[in-house]
């Protein structure tokens, strides 16, 4: 019998927001620019996600990420990093990293700043690795 497939939960410019049958939200990133109420709602519906299934581990596919703008990251970082609005206190993440060498840098910014928040995370090369890494935690 096949593994049961992952169900799109929300869709927007920005990407996909998947619930995982395993038990976590799956991020995937779509490439090109975003304009910031597109990426505020894809990662709202995230924390919507992870609230209404109790789940507390995300996969997050950045491999054609393009950079974050400035403006991106102080959302992520002010607002979406904070536990109160993700509707969960820790958060497992593996974050497959983009191949845009800007947007690595982009996210290792804001990664450093998570370091504050309730998100422990790890940073992959490929998605396979990212799975594996979630499956291991409680």
């Amino acid at each position: 019998m096949p593994a049961p497939a992952s169900r799109l939960y929300f869709n927007n410019p920005v990407g996909r927001v998947m619930e995982h049958p395993d038990g976590y939200a799956h991020v995937i990133y779509e490439p090109g620019a975003r304009q910031l109420h597109h990426l505020q709602a894809f990662l709202t519906h995230t924390g919507q996600l992870l609230r209404l299934r109790g789940w507390h581990k995300l996969l997050g596919d950045q491999r054609q990420l393009a950079p974050y703008t400035p403006e991106e990251s102080q959302w992520i970082v002010d607002y979406w990093l904070t536990a109160e609005q993700r509707g969960t206190h820790t958060i497992y993440g593996a974050v497959v990293l983009p191949q845009d060498v800007f947007a690595r840098l982009s996210v290792s910014e804001i990664m450093s700043e998570a370091k504050a928040a309730a998100l422990t995370y790890r940073l992959f090369d490929s998605e396979e690795t990212a799975q594996d890494w979630l499956r291991q935690l409680p």
